[in-house]
Order: C-alpha cells, then sequence, then structure tokens
C-alpha cells in the first residue's frame, strides 16, 4: 500500500471531509480513501461507456446553436407521427 501526503488542503475541504467521515462513523483517511476511489470508479465507468457517456462540456456551436432558428419550419406533425409510430415498434 502507497502513502499519500497532501499539503495546501483547503481548510473548508478539511471540515467537509471530517464532517462526512463523522457521519459515516470512519475515520477521516477512510473517508478521504473511500471518495477517492469512487471517484476513480465513476470516471472509469465513464471512460468506458464511449459514446455512450455524457459530455461535460459543450462548444460554443453547440451553444450558439440554442438561439439559431432552424433552416426551415419545423412540420410539428410530421414530428409527432414520426415519434408514435417509434413508439409504437418498441
Amino acid at each position: 500500500m502507497g502513502t499519500l501526503t497532501i499539503r495546501n488542503l483547503d481548510d473548508a475541504v478539511k471540515m467537509e471531509l471530517r464532517k462526512r467521515a463523522a457521519e459515516r462513523g470512519v475515520s477521516m483517511e477512510q473517508e478521504a480513501r473511500d471518495r477517492l476511489r469512487q471517484s476513480l470508479r465513476s470516471d472509469q465507468a465513464a471512460a468506458s461507456d464511449g459514446e455512450r457517456g455524457w459530455r461535460l462540456k459543450a462548444t460554443v456551436d453547440d451553444i450558439l446553436a440554442l438561439g439559431r432558428k432552424p433552416e426551415r419550419p419545423i412540420d410539428h406533425k410530421a414530428e409527432s407521427d414520426a415519434l408514435y409510430d417509434y413508439l409504437d415498434t418498441q
């Protein structure tokens, strides 16, 4: 097992870690180990999802596209018909 020393840890972070450890009835050290393990596992799971994972950042073009008008009018009836057809096949 390795040892890790964290210097210059913000006091608010340390207090929150202490509070959460006390709520669980474990040491701060154990709480830190568990949190690090959980964080790394969730990162690995997100990476293994590949294309299925959530994108956490949008590009500038993605954001600007939200305010643009569509190139052509939306045919709401056709869209709802397509949706219901899709749902019927499921």
